[in-house]
């Protein structure tokens, strides 16, 4: 299996940088300023030039609820079904300035498993426990 690299410097022509964006499109910091390295633009997340960014925190800079950031990786994982010619490689989003840890966010990424054009992080690889995430998935969470 292979795994995204802990540092990325340079894409090939068909890799897209997946990275942790907030919804309106602030790229100020971790793997969102990177990514402006190869095409993000301020005000937009999604799939921009080489980028996809999955929104991990609101438009107040708030950490999103896990159930709002699965509807955006479960949206992730369409484009890349629908963009088969398109490696996408899966930087931890989540994990750094939004403070959740892997064992939260890997679940959402299971079906990526199975998709050759998705490259993820070693640590959204390994199986957890039953009780994957210490988030019920099923419903809202307020953030305070």
């Amino acid at each position: 299996m292979q795994y995204t690299p802990n540092t990325i410097t340079i894409l090939a022509s068909n890799e897209v940088f997946v990275y942790g964006a907030n919804e309106r499109g602030i790229h100020g910091a971790g793997a969102a300023k990177a990514a402006m390295n190869w095409g993000a633009v301020y005000g937009k997340f999604g799939h921009v030039g080489q980028t996809y960014g999955i929104p991990t925190k609101d438009g107040n800079i708030k950490t999103l609820p896990i159930s709002i950031i699965k509807t955006y990786v479960d949206d992730f994982l369409i484009f890349a079904t629908d963009n088969p010619d398109l490696v996408f490689l899966v930087t931890p989003i989540g994990c750094g300035l939004a403070g959740y840890s892997a064992r939260d966010i890997a679940p959402l990424f299971n079906r990526a498993l199975n998709m050759q054009n998705v490259v993820l992080p070693r640590q959204f690889t390994i199986k957890y426990s039953d009780r994957a995430s210490r988030y019920d998935l099923r419903k809202d969470y307020e953030q305070e």
